[in-house]
């Protein structure tokens, strides 16, 4: 019995040496998210400042406080950092707003108070919003490595849109004669001139209440019983 014992006293004690290892490992990929999550939040303001072409690796690297080659260790370039940074915003918005098929899309007031949300959202993320101008402008050379990406974007959100108005059509909630796909995109059209507009001056322009305006009276055009998206 005491052999028996003699062997088993080694494994316990690895046991116990291998859980700090664990925990130092978590900590290290703690800290690798944390480090990537600022060099994302920094290259947006990048972006947003000097647009694609003229931001420069190294200085995001520098404001984050790392090397060139150590930004480099969680993005391939600055090509696969600017499509990092569209991915994640577009996550953010599809979870405030394009989530669910639209068998089951909300009703088509509640979505336009989803958007007119986001818009009051984004004045809280000027950074953000700048630098999605300034990409969208630049991204309609074919040759810039966003122009796909933005017009797939543009093709999602329109297409969902249409697909939710015809929803509220088959639903009852929406005129049968509506041209939903023009709608869809003069809403988009809406959305992104008041989005300009903010920017170059965000103190004279509310853009959430001048969209829930807009959107008000859209609805009260289309919606079968003529009602706008507020009491």
């Amino acid at each position: 019995m005491a052999q028996d014992k003699g062997r088993t006293a080694p494994k316990a004690t690895a046991a116990k040496v291998a859980a700090p290892k664990a925990t130092a490992a978590r900590g290290g990929y703690a800290v690798g998210d944390a480090r990537r999550q600022k060099i994302l939040d920094t290259a947006v303001e990048h972006f947003a400042q000097w647009g694609f072409h003229a931001s420069s690796l190294a200085r995001i690297a520098n404001d984050c406080g790392i090397t060139q080659g150590g930004l480099l260790h969680h993005f391939r370039g600055k090509e696969d950092l600017l499509l990092s940074v569209l991915a994640q915003s577009e996550q953010h918005d599809v979870e405030r707003l394009f989530s669910g098929p639209a068998e089951e899309a909300p009703a088509v007031a509640d979505h336009f108070a989803a958007v007119v949300a986001l818009a009051e959202e984004n004045a809280r993320r000027p950074g953000l919003v700048r630098m999605y101008n300034t990409l969208v402008g630049e991204s309609g050379n074919p040759g810039h490595p966003a122009h796909a990406y933005f017009r797939q974007r543009y093709d999602r959100v329109l297409g969902y849109s249409v697909d939710l108005l015809r929803a509220g059509v088959a639903r009852g909630e929406v005129r049968p004669d509506t041209d939903c796909e023009a709608v869809g995109r003069e809403i988009i059209a809406v959305m992104d001139g008041f989005q300009i507009q903010w920017v170059l001056d965000p103190e004279g322009v509310d853009m959430a209440v001048l969209l829930r305006g807009y959107l008000d009276r859209r609805l009260r055009e289309i919606a079968v019983a003529g009602t706008g998206t507020g009491p």
